[in-house]
């Protein structure tokens, strides 16, 4: 799950040292779901040259490789695949990226589809193994083999390493006081800016200079040939999308049916990105206290106004007064925010996030921790299960330029607070994590583009908190071939968790090659 995506959220008055909201790019669940319930083939293949294409001089050994598929994961098969580093020099060192896949249910399949849940930092592997039937449709499942994979620098696969699990719980606990006239806080945060990105530059080596998109997306057409698809079949969610229209840009000619759900524009900047999703927080917030006061025994009282002004005043009272949740841990504003957003992305979460809030007003920030707990994948024996946090910035870092000047961080501020109200101040000042960085950027904000490929399949969430409704429009007017279809819902992404128009859409599209009309709403 995510999902401040891109951008490091940074606290008005007490200041989050911590790397937060790493997943809310992301589509992520608040359980898990069932496991696959078919023993997959399992053994050493290697690419049908027919699937393979032209390769570029020198990846030929990538794209000719021999793969093993072990078992794994009680029901599944998995597999280590090399690709190279530096595809500039794809001689000099090697990478690998770790997959998980799940056969078709019923007969010979007619493809893969590979599925990427967003992040930055989110894990393909942990999807599939942990939620592939609510990711993936019966009848989808039954036509398509099913492939989960960790992109490079996350997780399982060759992956980004900064701090240790004892040291973000430390890092999620500390805090910094108020910024003064002569900017004290502001040289704190760069500070210990400086010291996150030389500990992540020590531990991880030079592959932190190469966890960038394009890399990724080279790597998925790595993954297409050796599952022996002549075309990518990919279903990306959240950042998903960004990953989808870098591969259909860089491989026009090779992308088969790509459906791209909850998209971002990747023409907007770093600082546009945050903007938006600053509004369409607020607008999610306003959706959820209406839902709650539309229902019983809702904490928050009067109108929707009023019930946004109780929960900025609660906030205000956790920044002011933080305090241990019940297993000691400091709750500080920084995780109590990122528990509090993490419902907001499915309506069906509404009722567990009113829970927390019903406690917390009553002094108890044990459930709001937990719900941050949940976002930052941290297990309750105080392991960290993925590596998201930190990949995630690794990822954006190389993404995207960021402004760091401080009198442009302090008007980006302003902008964010006069769009949300709520939630602006505590994404502002992203910049400065990467402006200490090692490496990078080695992007730019760009319209997609991927002229010749097959019609692809761009789909938004009209209540969208992380990737607003407007972004999909945008990026399927940019994709020459895009057909743009609507979900008139709250929450963030649509396929498998909103209705059977989008259920059916999708399944048709992938079992059928059906491309549904342009501008279909459900």
């Amino acid at each position: 799950m995510t999902e401040n995506p891109g951008r490091t959220p940074r606290l008005r008055r007490w200041v989050a040292s911590g790397a937060a909201a790493a997943l809310l790019l992301s589509g992520c669940t608040l359980l898990p779901g069932p496991s696959a319930d078919k023993a997959p083939d399992t053994g050493a293949v290697t690419a049908d040259p027919d699937a393979v294409g032209d390769v570029p001089a020198g990846l030929e050994p990538f794209y000719s490789q021999e793969v093993e598929w072990e078992p794994c994961e009680d029901d599944f098969a998995c597999a280590r695949v090399e690709v190279p580093l530096d595809y500039s020099d794809p001689g000099r060192a090697t990478i690998e990226v770790a997959a998980i896949r799940a056969d078709a249910t019923k007969g010979e399949p007619q493809g893969t589809i590979l599925v990427n849940p967003g992040g930055p930092g989110g894990s393909g592997y942990n999807i599939v193994r942990d939620a592939l039937d609510r990711v993936v449709s019966d009848r989808l499942r039954g036509g398509y083999d099913v492939v989960g994979f960790d992109p490079r620098g996350v997780n399982r696969s060759s992956a980004v390493e900064c701090r240790t699990d004892k040291e973000q719980d430390a890092a999620r606990e500390e805090f910094i006081p108020a910024d003064t006239p002569d900017g004290e806080a502001l040289e704190l945060l760069r500070a210990e800016a400086r010291e996150y990105a030389d500990v992540c530059a020590e531990r991880t080596g030079e592959l932190l200079g190469f966890v960038d998109t394009d890399s990724a997306a080279r790597d998925m057409d790595i993954l297409r040939a050796l599952v022996g698809d002549a075309k990518l079949n990919y279903l990306g969610f959240s950042y998903g999308t960004q990953l989808g229209a870098a591969y259909a840009g860089l491989f026009p000619e090779r992308s088969g049916r790509l459906v791209l759900d909850g998209a971002l524009d990747p023409a907007l900047s770093n600082e546009q990105v945050t903007l938006g999703q600053a509004a369409a927080f607020e607008k999610a917030l306003r959706a959820y206290v209406a839902g709650c006061q539309a229902g019983d025994d809702c904490p928050l009282p009067g109108d929707v106004d009023a019930g946004v002004a109780a929960l900025q005043d609660l906030f205000q009272e956790v920044e002011e007064n933080p305090k241990p949740a019940e297993d000691g841990r400091l709750v500080t504003i920084g995780s109590f925010v990122q528990g509090f957003i993490l419902p907001l992305y499915d309506d069906s979460n509404w009722p567990t996030l009113t829970s927390a809030v019903n406690t917390a007003l009553q002094g108890d920030y044990t459930d709001m921790m937990y719900l941050a707990d949940l976002a930052f994948e941290r297990e309750a024996d105080g392991t960290y299960s993925t590596n998201a946090t930190d990949a995630f910035l690794a990822v954006n870092c190389l993404d995207y330029p960021m402004v760091s000047d401080p009198d442009q961080m302090r008007r980006d501020e302003a902008a964010l607070v006069a769009a949300s109200p709520t939630f602006g101040a505590f994404l502002a000042y992203g910049g400065l994590t990467c402006e200490a960085w090692k490496y990078g950027p080695v992007g730019e904000p760009a319209p997609a583009r991927a002229q010749g490929a097959d019609p692809l399949l761009v789909i938004g969430t009209t209540g969208d908190p992380a990737t607003p409704y407007e972004w999909s429009l945008a990026l399927a007017e940019q994709l020459e071939s895009a057909v743009h279809v609507t979900w008139e819902g709250e929450g963030h992404t649509a396929y498998g968790r909103s209705n059977d128009c989008i259920t059916d859409i999708v399944d048709s599209y992938f079992l059928e090659g059906a491309v549904p009309k342009d501008g279909v709403r459900c």
